[in-house]
């Protein structure tokens, strides 16, 4: 009968390591933290099944943690890409997901199967492998998704994790096992159902509010695009108009010509290029970026911004879409930032240029002299509503799909963006 203990308690220990594995990042290839994790897990695996033979189950289990949690945790936090609350929430899960399991099939065999380890182990066998199908199949896209997304806040839940497994291995082995406890039963049972409850609410909780930012951010892109798309329709009307006004102006300078009036000819001629230069003005010669930069020039006229632009690239083959996004929500950025200065001290700056294999994208916008960004940080928004805040984020998404780097600072009372995209990702 103990050997079929000790078989299912060998079981727990490779399983709970499948389900971390299954879980968490490693800084090494596949194939290296394969190799790292066999080797180290294996000695203490080892170890830990002979304190069992030894000593007992009932004695290593009071000294589970000292044993084997512990020098595991050290081991997976050497080789782990994440040294921060992901990875300790990611190891106390797994752990304490091996325990409820390990615990209740103590409690079915105690009561159901009278104490002769055959529930105990068959119970194991079935369990860990459908929790791990489970966790692979409904819950490692989107826990990696909020990792992703998510990259501080998680030290919070690693401690009530930590501590859910300490409540749990306490009252299940002290002050004795819980089969020679069975006043405390209830109590135990209640904490059984309570734990997966808590983490259901938890993740599903933060996985809704992940898609719904998601939908807010895919909203705020399409309104952008349908900016510029407004932009370039508005700027092709202006023109079409002008070409049909032609035929006016012609008249008009006919006349005032036939009539000797040349000072008044060429005054209305120059009125006619002055307008046309507004509506021809080219900043580059990609009519989506250009239409993006007369969209913001004119909203920069209104506030009585200067707008200065370098734009020195030309008609390859690029993805338009990231690139007018990075432009457009800078660009709408610098603008709500200059709203808040004096009309005198209005002034961004836009330069796009390629420096060897990399296309550089630098906007500089004056801002308040108070505002500090740190390089490498990301700025949070001061506006209120459900309409802000996605820019900068919009951003960066989009320079990292064109597995680009794009930082944010201030120096010199001015607020600075600055991207660079390889060119093999346009």
């Amino acid at each position: 009968m103990l050997t079929l203990r000790d078989m299912s308690t060998l079981w727990v220990m490779i399983h709970i390591l499948i389900l971390f594995i299954m879980l968490y990042r490693s800084r090494y290839d596949r194939k290296k933290t394969i190799l790292l994790t066999c080797i180290s897990m294996g000695i203490l695996i080892v170890l830990n099944m002979a304190g069992v033979v030894l000593l007992g189950a009932d004695t290593m289990a009071k000294v589970l943690i000292v044993t084997c949690t512990l020098p595991s945790l050290i081991f997976f936090w050497f080789i782990s890409k994440d040294r921060n609350g992901r990875f300790f929430f990611t190891f106390c899960i797994a752990d304490t997901v091996a325990l409820w399991i390990s615990m209740v099939t103590n409690v079915l065999d105690l009561y159901l199967g009278g104490q002769q380890y055959y529930l105990m182990f068959v119970s194991r066998l079935i369990l860990f492998p459908l929790v791990e199908w489970a966790a692979f199949r409904y819950v490692r896209k989107p826990y990696l998704e909020l990792q992703e997304a998510t990259p501080h806040g998680w030290g919070i839940f690693a401690g009530m994790t930590a501590l859910y497994y300490i409540l749990l291995a306490i009252m299940s082995f002290i002050p004795a096992h819980i089969a020679d406890r069975p006043q405390e039963l209830p109590a135990y049972i209640l904490v059984l159902i309570l734990m997966p409850m808590t983490y259901a609410i938890i993740f599903v909780s933060l996985y809704r509010q992940l898609q719904l930012y998601r939908r807010q951010q895919a909203m705020h892109i399409l309104q952008e695009q349908k900016n510029t798309l407004e932009a370039q329709l508005e700027k092709q009307q202006r023109i079409r108009k002008m070409k049909h006004d032609m035929k006016g102006y012609t008249a008009t300078l006919s006349g005032l010509l036939t009539a000797g009036k040349t000072k008044e000819a060429l005054s209305y001629l120059k009125g006619v290029e002055t307008e046309l230069d507004v509506v021809t003005k080219q900043f580059c010669i990609n009519p989506y970026l250009n239409a993006v930069f007369s969209h913001y020039a004119e909203k920069m006229e209104e506030i009585g911004a200067v707008f200065t632009t370098d734009v020195r690239i030309g008609e390859e083959k690029q993805l338009y879409m990231e690139l007018c996004q990075i432009l457009s929500n800078g660009l709408e950025n610098a603008c709500n930032a200059l709203k808040e200065l004096t009309v005198e001290k209005r002034a961004v700056s836009v330069q796009m240029r390629y420096n060897g294999n990399y296309l550089l994208i630098h906007i500089r916008n004056r801002c308040r002299e108070d505002l500090y960004v740190e390089k490498g940080t990301m700025p949070a928004t001061e506006q209120k509503g459900q309409d802000h805040g996605f820019g900068l984020v919009t951003i960066k998404e989009a320079v990292q799909r064109l597995d680009g780097e794009v930082l944010f600072y201030t120096e010199n009372a001015g607020f600075v963006l600055d991207a660079m995209i390889p060119c093999r990702s346009l």
